[in-house]
């Protein structure tokens, strides 16, 4: 501003000496003084113009200054940065352990309402670490999601007291429940199961009126109910299972639950009377009583929650994340950035506008005063007709059009910042970790399993004191028998259902849990009616135990070398049906299921029969973890063992499906034979059976004498020519030439229909009782 006073006296000094008359030097001093006139009315004019549109800018931005959105308060920001550290720093698109801004900055799974956080959302995320005892501070919390993870530690034992829905369920959280959820007077629902949490549930449900839905289930909780639950007036829906939980239920009789599940608990005493009208009411695998308690009669005047409506549950959806919308606050709103967009933009087009103004103001001016010096020069002034230009942020605009559209009935000053994990579901409540197993979930759309296990069969989490008690504290007269991976007990439970539980030994129980826990994954996908079905495990106290369903007792072992009894033996047609059933299940594991399964050891200890003559494999997938001290019969013999495993595998060590099939020729010439893979009470050159009857195979003399004797006389001709074939080529030594098991079960169907047409007996009948014989299990 100074420049231009002086610039504007000067210009008045030189105006003045020009119009006194000739200076000394004539015309040309005129001339001179006249540029110099000119240089300097440019000079000034420019000023002015600079001044004018700093002046523009400075008015433009305090103007558009009330339109930029608040930042998030400093406590949440602190909150969320504390978080993010203590979940290891997670690879989460905008998150920082310092500083920055969650709800401008729309990092993953934030949501926000003003510059406050009040949901966090990472249901699925593949997170680890464990949870900041920071969480407090945060202001306005409504929403924690991080179910489906493997967050590990303990539940903080502050949680902001204006939180309503907290979901920790799927992770691998310890220690006990903290004593000050009490302080949660807003809750409305909690899922806190299929973690590895311990010890009593605390009293401390006195002021959680509000709570509506609860799922502790799929821990390690032990003790009674306490007393306070039956304060928990608004209560509906309520998930105990695969717990330790002990006592009645009295405290629970009064609520208005429409959904309860106490399964495999160690509940006792009679069931209140009132409890059996709960719609849905899940209680086997506790150790209650015949007898039923009656209800005290309700006083006039009290209310009867027989009124009381069910959950609504939201349908699920492949993309969305939790709703919140129960809460009175729609988060599915004008997005901040969009906000920040519309601030910008309104701004620029108000700094454009003023700028327009001044400039438009300063340019009459100076053509005004141009015109009263056009003499002084012909030249046009440089910066006639041009304005100052602010840009638009166009790649602001870009991003903002490619976010999601905001529903219409959105309300105001609320926005949401959605993750982007397929799969995730959309309920009111998460899933409900039922006797579940998961596998890990990768963000990106990669998986691996998903949250919520929504694959087939559901496997159980059984607790040891169930499996005690249904297997009579695994006493030798339920034990079924000992194999190489350790013992089998038949468990009864209630309503007379079997289980067959398979306890590791020492040595195989070392395997890590979560190794464990990926194993049992893997096998309980294994479904086929000629594969024994997985259906639960249990990991407490260093233990590793397998849940199957109850087969039989029986084995292919057992009924062809421990059954002395001639007339009990195998006949050949039942043979035939053993050992189709066998060939399917294999071919099964190595064509039929999602992944290609190598059974490994083969052996016929592992062929369960019932007193129908059905087959199921044992001990499918279980390789991986068998010890190569236990890969031995029970005789101890290694010689034993290894006549069943092929010849490559003592120079490659690589197992196969090829080197399952040779496996499975050596049963099958078991079952031709009567004979063990290796007999050392046989003469030498007989002691190894395939390398005494490999050369002997396509001699129908010589098959004759190779014949099981208890089965002379009962086979046609065609049928064991066919059968020897087939052994004969599953048994090659180069893997290349044996065939797949698809081709091994088309020729033995062949096999069966022969014998169906030329004998009178139909393979498929039942000779004779099975129930009771001797048993040998290789598991």
């Amino acid at each position: 501003m100074w420049q231009v006073f002086l610039d504007t006296k000067e210009y008045a000094s030189v105006l003045s000496h020009s119009q006194e008359g000739p200076s000394i030097f004539g015309a040309a001093g005129y001339l001179k003084d006249t540029g110099i006139l000119h240089h300097r009315m440019l000079q000034t004019n420019n000023t002015r113009l600079r001044v004018c549109l700093w002046l523009a800018v400075c008015v433009a931005e305090l103007f558009a200054i009330p339109f930029i959105p608040a930042y998030t308060d400093e406590q949440d920001v602190y909150a969320i940065n504390n978080l993010y550290a203590a979940l290891d720093s997670p690879p989460l698109p905008g998150w920082t352990t310092y500083g920055g801004d969650p709800c401008i900055e729309a990092w993953q799974g934030v949501q926000c309402t003003d510059s406050h956080v009040t949901a966090i959302v990472l249901n699925g995320a593949n997170l680890g670490g464990r949870l900041s005892e920071t969480l407090v501070n945060f202001t306005s919390m409504i929403t924690i999601d991080l179910s489906n993870n493997h967050i590990g530690g303990t539940v903080p034992e502050n949680l902001p007291r204006t939180m309503r829905k907290f979901y920790l369920s799927a992770n691998q959280l310890t220690g006990s429940i903290p004593s000050s959820l009490s302080e949660l007077t807003l809750i409305s629902d909690m899922s806190l199961s299929g973690n590895l949490l311990t010890g009593e549930l605390p009293d401390a449900f006195q002021m959680l009126s509000g709570l509506v839905n609860l799922d502790i289930s799929s821990n390690n909780l032990h003790g009674q109910l306490p007393s306070s639950m039956e304060k928990l007036s608004s209560l509906t829906t309520l998930h105990l299972q695969d717990n330790q939980l002990s006592g009645t239920l009295d405290v629970l009789e009064n609520l208005p639950l429409n959904d309860l599940n106490i399964e495999n608990n160690l509940f006792s005493g009679p069931i209140p009377m009132k409890m059996l009208n709960i719609p849905n009411f899940q209680k086997d695998g506790n150790l209650f009583n015949a007898s039923v308690s009656p209800s005290p009669m309700a006083p006039q005047g009290s209310s009867q929650f027989s009124d009381v409506p069910a959950p609504q549950y939201m349908p699920a959806s492949p993309t969305n994340i939790p709703s919140v919308q129960d809460d009175g606050l729609t988060y599915k709103t004008k997005n901040v950035l969009l906000m920040k967009l519309i601030g910008s933009v309104i701004g620029a087009m108000s700094s454009l506008t003023v700028a327009m103004l001044i400039a438009i103001f300063c340019t009459l001016k100076w053509k005004e005063r141009k015109l009263q010096y056009t003499g002084f020069s012909k030249r046009p002034a440089l910066h006639e007709g041009e304005r100052p230009k602010e840009p638009l942020n166009t790649g602001l605009i870009k991003q903002n059009k490619e976010a999601e559209k905001v529903p219409e009935e959105s309300a105001q000053n609320q926005r949401e910042h959605k993750i982007n994990m397929a799969g995730s579901k959309s309920l009111l409540v998460p899933p409900l970790v039922e006797k579940n197993i998961r596998g890990p979930i990768v963000l990106n759309g990669t998986s691996q399993r998903i949250p919520a296990k929504q694959n087939p069969p559901t496997t159980r989490s059984f607790s040891i004191a169930v499996l005690q008690q249904c297997t009579n504290n695994f006493s030798e007269e339920n034990l079924i028998s000992s194999g190489s991976l350790g013992q089998i007990y038949i468990a009864e439970f209630p309503e007379k259902k079997l289980f067959a539980v398979l306890k590791l030994d020492d040595f195989n129980s070392m395997i890590p849990a979560v190794d464990f826990l990926k194993l049992v994954e893997s096998i309980c996908e294994l479904q086929h009616p000629n594969v024994v079905e997985l259906v639960g495990y249990c990991t407490e106290f260093g233990q590793r135990l397998l849940v199957y369903r109850y087969f039989s007792r029986s084995t292919l072992y057992g009924l062809l070398h421990f059954d002395n009894d001639p007339s009990k033996k195998l006949s050949w047609n039942a043979r035939l049906r053993v050992v189709l059933g066998a060939a399917k299940g294999l071919e099964y594991l190595h064509e039929g299921c999602q992944k290609q399964v190598v059974y490994r050891y083969f052996e016929p200890g592992n062929v369960l029969i019932n007193d129908e003559l059905a087959v199921r494999l044992s001990g499918c997938g279980l390789a991986l973890v068998m010890s190569p001290e236990s890969r031995t019969q029970l005789s101890g013999s290694s010689h034993a063992f290894s006549s069943y495993e092929a010849p490559e595998l003592s120079q490659s060590g690589s197992w196969s499906e090829k080197s399952d099939i040779y496996s499975f020729g050596v049963v099958m010439l078991e079952l031709l034979t009567g004979r063990k893979p290796y007999d050392s009470s046989r003469p030498r050159e007989e002691q190894n059976l395939v390398r005494w009857a490999n050369s002997q195979l396509h001699d129908m003399d010589a098959l004759a004498y190779m014949m099981d004797p208890s089965i002379q006389g009962e086979f046609p001709v065609r049928s064991l020519s066919r059968f020897a074939d087939i052994i004969c080529r599953c048994i090659q030594h180069a893997p290349e030439f044996r065939p797949p098991m698809s081709q091994v079960v088309q020729d033995l169907a062949l096999v069966v229909d022969d014998a169906m047409k030329t004998t009178d007996e139909n393979p498929y009948a039942v000779r004779q009782e099975t129930t009771g014989r001797p048993t040998l299990n290789y598991w």
